[in-house]
């Protein structure tokens, strides 16, 4: 349905993104009982808004219930409402109102996403994580749905591509949910860099495909010049494939294809071209010290012939 200018769009509530039937109610659970989500991909901090919802509770209370699901010996797993158990616990509060419901692990993942994927101001590092564990959950979920032979896979559309279906919910294109994914592959110091904006976006995507331990020497790069740049990591991954890569190489690399620096020039000569000047017997340091000794000679001579120039004129 098309939007006409000045219409207002109905946002779902977390009650409708979570599928919080009527029928389910609220019961007091005790904060002790439950669980952060393993790998939770959001990040609870005591920042400014975490203030303003303490205050909110402190003076109305916990209006919208968590969900959880039972993990077995009385004890219950977070799958909404990280950050109101973290308010609630701030304030001493002992226990909390919850929704009980039983959850598949691919189910509570797909919940706990869906939940939190509409905040505000989240983090690159969250929307990766959180992309890429959903994605694999719908995976997962219509492997197992195409194994058994069930229509669901055809309701939910678990044979269309994940990250178009993803894309569609939150917004973005296929190729976006792509990217962010593809942030999981970078080592945690130069993801933390993308969080910080210390590293463009489209710059960690590339550098994600490069090897773990060379994207080390990237971060103490990164540590001594401030960034890198697109073109720079793209002439390394060039580079990568060509054969094998040393952490001085590649300095030396990403040092001449800074924009606006003209390469550095070398001048280099083979073992073999130069056992043509020397004797048989002749070690590699011997032969270094006789060419340093002769341009020696050489450099003094020219300064002489300079010299004896200047006094003619």
């Amino acid at each position: 349905m098309k939007v006409r200018p000045g219409q207002k769009i109905r946002l779902a509530s977390v009650d409708e993104l979570l599928g919080v039937s009527n029928e389910e109610s609220a019961m007091d659970l005790e904060i002790e009982k439950i669980r952060s989500f393993r790998n939770h991909p959001f990040k609870v901090v005591d920042d400014e808004k975490m203030q303003d919802l303490v205050e909110s509770i402190r003076a109305n209370g916990i209006l919208s219930p968590v969900l959880v699901r039972p993990i077995g010996n009385d004890i219950y797993e977070m799958v909404s409402g990280h950050r109101r158990m973290h308010a609630a616990s701030l304030l001493g509060m002992e226990s909390i109102p919850a929704i009980i419901r039983e959850m598949t692990d691919d189910e509570a993942i797909v919940k706990m996403v869906d939940a939190n994927i509409q905040r505000e101001e989240l983090l690159p590092s969250e929307k990766a994580f959180a992309y890429k564990m959903k994605m694999d959950a719908m995976r997962r979920q219509g492997s197992r749905t195409e194994l058994h032979g069930n229509s669901t896979s055809t309701q939910i559309g678990w044979k269309s591509e994940t990250a178009e279906l993803i894309g569609k919910e939150v917004g973005e294109s296929k190729n976006q949910i792509r990217r962010y994914i593809r942030l999981t592959e970078l080592i945690p110091p130069l993801l933390d860099y993308v969080d910080q904006k210390r590293l463009q976006f489209t710059v960690a995507v590339e550098i994600s495909y490069i090897d773990p331990e060379i994207q080390k020497w990237l971060l103490e790069y990164i540590k001594d010049n401030g960034t890198v740049k697109l073109n720079q990591i793209s002439l390394l991954r060039d580079q990568l494939q060509t054969g094998a890569m040393t952490q001085a190489r590649m300095i030396s690399l990403l040092n001449d294809s800074q924009p606006g620096k003209a390469p550095s020039s070398k001048l280099t000569f083979t073992e073999k071209k130069l056992r043509e000047y020397f004797p048989a017997n002749y070690t590699i340091p011997q032969m270094r010290s006789t060419i340093e000794a002769l341009l020696s000679d050489w450099k003094q001579n020219q300064e002489e012939v300079f010299d004896e120039l200047n006094k003619e004129v």
